[in-house]
């Protein structure tokens, strides 16, 4: 062969070679992933493992760009912004919007969950039942919950008259909760309450454990009052032309990570929390206390006119109320019963 025809061979093969890798170009799925919080939070951490998991299990045919801590996307207005394409994906919690989710609202009520594991379960197996309308426009690609909320304080709560008046940072649904409680709640963003507690603004904070060290919180409440009040629940959601639009192998993949993540995100969290609380232990010298028996069954009387309002609430929308509060109850049971 001479050296024409060789180098016309060479110039075919580069031709074949870069027409191949436009083509491989051309065939990744490149999508956006928007959430709040920051990226050491578990949401995040959640949202990198499940960018991770399709990016593998696609073979690289999927790439996802995330977007933590709100540089995309904020809390309030992230079903919005995904529905209109801002963002192909989106976190939100749920229970930040009270009243607007009112068939997942029924996991925030005080039901004694002392997993996020169990909760989120809960979360997504009543959510599959009911197909609530507010998620029509988009594809729920997983859901879950914090751990419980505890009480984080700068002085001990070891008893609810202790904790009459208090100021606590909460948010969304854990305000009324904090109310029957004797509480005084104060809504701020998480971000300034390390400012308001130094200034005695507040003197605690309602939430899950994880933030004692995700944001050093030990440092500012060095006393947990362990009382397994209700979860905070969140959904991931998908654009839905986004989703119609991506191969049947490509949906596979997700469909098959719903449950899955889930289930990994509130066991890391559960994990999470108590590695939490060890570390506070360790380098802020926290203390733990728990409400004495009789205390707690105090605080499932108090909170109880709660699910009573909720019962009411969504049964003037037309949805059983009661029996959604049951599912929960019944849901709860089996995964516990299940070791989760």
């Amino acid at each position: 062969m001479n050296v024409k025809v060789l180098f016309s061979s060479w110039l075919a093969m580069l031709g074949l070679l870069g027409t191949l890798a436009g083509i491989a170009r051309a065939e990744t799925i490149s999508l956006t992933y928007a959430n709040f919080p920051p990226a050491v939070t578990f949401p995040s951490v959640q949202m990198e493992r499940w960018a991770d998991e399709v990016e593998k299990r696609t073979q690289g045919k999927v790439k996802i760009r995330t977007f933590p801590g709100g540089t995309l996307l904020g809390a309030k207005n992230m079903l919005e912004g995904v529905t209109a394409g801002t963002a192909d994906i989106g976190n939100f919690a749920m229970s930040y919007q009270p009243g607007r989710f009112p068939v997942a609202e029924a996991v925030d009520l005080y039901h004694g969950f002392t997993s996020a594991k169990v909760a989120s379960l809960v979360l997504l197996d009543l959510v599959d039942k009911y197909q609530p309308e507010e998620f029509e426009k988009v594809k729920i690609l997983t859901l879950f919950t914090c751990p419980p909320t505890n009480l984080m304080t700068k002085s001990p709560v070891k008893s609810l008259q202790e904790l009459k008046g208090m100021e606590l940072r909460v948010a969304g649904t854990s305000a009324e909760i904090l109310k029957l409680l004797g509480g005084t709640p104060v809504a701020m963003p998480q971000s300034e309450t390390p400012e308001a507690l130094q200034k005695g603004v507040v003197k605690g904070i309602v939430s899950s454990l994880e933030i004692l060290q995700d944001f050093k919180f030990a440092a500012y409440t060095p006393n947990v009052t362990l009382v397994d009040l209700p979860v905070v629940s969140f959904a991931v959601v998908m654009n839905k032309a986004k989703w119609e639009a991506l191969p049947a192998d490509v949906q596979q993949v997700m469909n098959d990570l719903v449950r899955e993540q889930a289930e990994w995100t509130g066991a890391y969290v559960d994990a999470h929390a108590a590695e939490a609380l060890a570390w506070s232990e360790k380098e802020y010298q926290l203390q733990q206390f728990r409400l004495p028996p009789t205390e707690q069954e105090r605080i499932a009387t108090l909170l109880a006119p709660l699910t009573n309002v909720y019962i009411r609430k969504v049964s003037a929308q037309g949805l059983d109320g009661e029996q959604i509060v049951q599912d929960v109850q019944a849901l709860k049971a089996k995964y516990e019963a299940a070791g989760n």
